[in-house]
């Protein structure tokens, strides 16, 4: 004989569910179905078909960007208060600055960096010198402090093994000479101020972004210079967004790119930082495609508040010689504002397609509303007993041969009435399916009539 978990595997697999109709006359229980009706109604209409715009079908941008920045500023520390001067000599900071000098590199992919700030080494030549008494492992008091051939850390050159004075940085300091470019770099920003960059005229430089756009599937093509702007519309405009028609100005001053991000200029200039320029294109193409316009936004994208490593800087050289033989470099380490263009966008048109999906999942949904009332109706109302006895209906199997052709379950044959014989085993069931078709009303449709609470 079978085991009984056996017996129970092989009766759940066979075993069939048709669904019953039970009518509930409960104004609660119909309330709460309506009521979740008409919330799964309003989710789809209200906001997957009309505000998510469930009609349409979508496509992503895809999109090129070039800059163009200009700008000329003459700056001359050694007009400055020399209280305010950092360095002992100006003259590499007394000089006109223009496009190709402030524009490093002169070419990026969708991102262009601004220098704003500087610190000059001039006249750098390889040999011997003391290194930066800053770098960390530089300073020393005796040879044996030194390692011929290493590098220090973060250094500017290789040790040579001696233990040399630095009076640069005072009598009494010694650091380990290193082979370098010599001589080293001494990293203090020059002024004029301790909190202003020697390029603080940079705020009114202006940028010209020219920005193409496609949303391939619809064969759409635009950018962000319109149809309707002429040649002296582009000499005169500076982006304003407050302003109807300089909104869509495609030439945007720096200082105020920096304003619109919350911070100042003369603070970012000087440290350094990495400014993001949104554009954005949301397009309804079941309106006309001059609607179809850009939308910028502007944001600062490093931690302003960062504790150490703050800002935004590197390193490039300029190299020469001097009388055919002797190898010269100027050194420059450069402050300044990277802007990152980011476009993003999508665009919508309609199709039937994406329509009827939707009308299809929510018609779905629906059934949500059943589930929920079932749940009130057999676990939560006072009643939920005599609604789980009417709701489930649980009928055994019978042999072929106990059935016979034509009986009518609900009713007992006339020949047996008055029998002192026991009923048949179809005389048994017919009798229960009177009996619950008596005490529920509509077997397969069954009405049950509540005032429920």
């Amino acid at each position: 004989m079978a085991p009984k978990w056996c017996q129970f595997a092989v009766d759940a697999a066979l075993e069939y569910d048709t669904p019953k109709i039970v009518h509930i006359k409960s104004k609660k229980v119909g309330f709460i179905n309506r009521l979740i009706q008409l919330a799964i109604i309003t989710y789809i209409v209200g906001w997957v078909i009309v505000y998510k715009k469930g009609y349409q079908e979508f496509d992503s941008v895809v999109s090129t960007v070039t800059t163009k920045v200009k700008g000329v500023a003459y700056t001359n520390l050694s007009a400055v208060d020399p209280a305010y001067i950092t360095v002992d000599d100006t003259t590499p900071y007394d000089r006109l600055w223009d496009v190709a000098d402030y524009i490093i590199p002169p070419l990026m992919q969708n991102s262009f960096f601004v220098m704003t700030n500087m610190i000059i080494t001039v006249d750098q030549t390889q040999g011997t010198c003391p290194e930066d008494p800053n770098m960390y492992g530089s300073n020393c008091t005796t040879n044996d402090d030194c390692t011929k051939g290493a590098p220090i850390t973060n250094g500017n050159g290789v040790q040579t093994g001696q233990c040399i004075d630095n009076p640069e940085y005072g009598p009494d300091v010694k650091t380990c000479e290193i082979l370098a470019w010599c001589p080293v770099e001494k990293d203090v920003k020059p002024g004029p101020r301790t909190d202003r960059p020697v390029l603080y005229e940079a705020t009114n430089f202006t940028v010209l972004i020219k920005n193409s756009i496609s949303f391939p599937k619809f064969d759409f093509k635009k950018r962000n210079i319109l149809e309707s702007s002429n040649q002296s519309f582009l000499r005169e405009c500076l982006y304003n967004a407050h302003d109807e028609e300089l909104q869509f100005c495609p030439i945007f001053q720096l200082g105020y790119i920096v304003n619109q991000t919350g911070e100042d200029f003369d603070t970012l200039a000087f440290q350094g930082g990495v400014i993001g320029i949104f554009i954005n294109w949301d397009c309804n193409l079941d309106r006309p495609a001059e609607e179809c316009r850009p939308r910028y936004s502007f944001s600062r994208l490093d931690n302003p508040n960062a504790k150490i490593a703050q800002g935004f800087n590197f390193r490039f050289a300029y190299k020469y010689k001097i009388n055919e033989t002797d190898e010269y470099r100027t050194l420059t380490k450069a402050y300044g504002m990277l802007f990152e263009v980011i476009v993003t966008g999508e665009a919508g048109k309609f199709n039937v397609i994406p329509l009827f999906l939707n009308i299809g999942s929510g018609l779905a949904l629906l059934s949500l509303a059943t589930i929920m009332c079932d749940i009130v109706v057999l676990y939560v109302l006072k009643k939920r007993e005599y609604y789980k006895e009417n709701k489930y209906l649980y009928v055994d199997d019978l042999d072929d041969d106990d059935i016979i052709e034509g009986d009518n379950y609900r009713e007992f044959s006339n020949t047996d009435v008055g029998s002192s014989s026991p009923p048949s085993i179809n005389q048994k069931v017919g009798y229960d399916m009177q009996t619950l078709y008596d005490s529920t009303s509509k077997v397969d449709g069954t009405t049950v009539a509540s005032s429920d609470s």
